[in-house]
């Protein structure tokens, strides 16, 4: 692309000097039609036999086995298997990962939920009062809380009368402390 000027001509090659130097002789430009040798040729480089097999191209690694299995635990299992006529061994780990799960697991107490429930809505309640928007909120709040006590109240009614079962069944005389302590 050629540098044009603002009236729509070629720059001018060599400039007048502004100062009392004669300016160089400018090195003349190379024309874009001159080819330049390219490093690449059009043949391709093709290395002889000799320099191939030289190089590691053609060593292979050796192999080295490694055991994928362990052995000791195999001489156990065949030994089972032939002295019981089963395979104990896999029986036994099949069962051993559906009692850690059980164990694992805890039964949510419903109390507890209850419990937390509870205080977040005190704290939902308590940001809103701080943004300023308590007023809208308190009354919806505080009724859920409400049922929510209602609800404990109602378990811990249950759970008492379900005490109370077991200690009339432990003890023979029902609830009443026995008179000789």
């Amino acid at each position: 692309c050629l540098v044009c000027s603002p009236g729509g001509g070629t720059l001018p090659l060599q400039c007048r000097p502004t100062c009392s130097r004669e300016p160089a002789p400018a090195a003349p430009a190379p024309s874009p039609a001159v080819c330049r040798p390219s490093s690449i040729s059009a043949k391709p480089h093709l290395r002889p036999a000799e320099v191939c097999r030289a190089g590691d191209a053609y060593t292979r690694e050796k192999f080295r086995p490694q055991a994928t299995r362990d052995l000791e635990k195999e001489k156990q299992r065949l030994q089972n298997i032939l002295a019981t006529g089963k395979d104990v061994v896999e029986q036994e780990a099949k069962q051993m990962p559906r009692q850690m799960k059980e164990e694992e697991i805890p039964e949510p107490d419903r109390f507890e939920e209850l419990v937390k429930e509870v205080q977040e809505r005190r704290e939902f309640l308590a940001e809103m009062e701080a943004l300023g928007q308590g007023k809208k909120y308190q009354r919806i709040i505080l009724t859920e809380i409400s049922q929510k006590l209602r609800e404990m109240e109602l378990l811990d009614k249950k759970r008492s009368e379900e005490m109370s079962e077991i200690m009339k069944k432990d003890l023979p005389g029902g609830n009443r402390p026995d008179p000789q302590d």
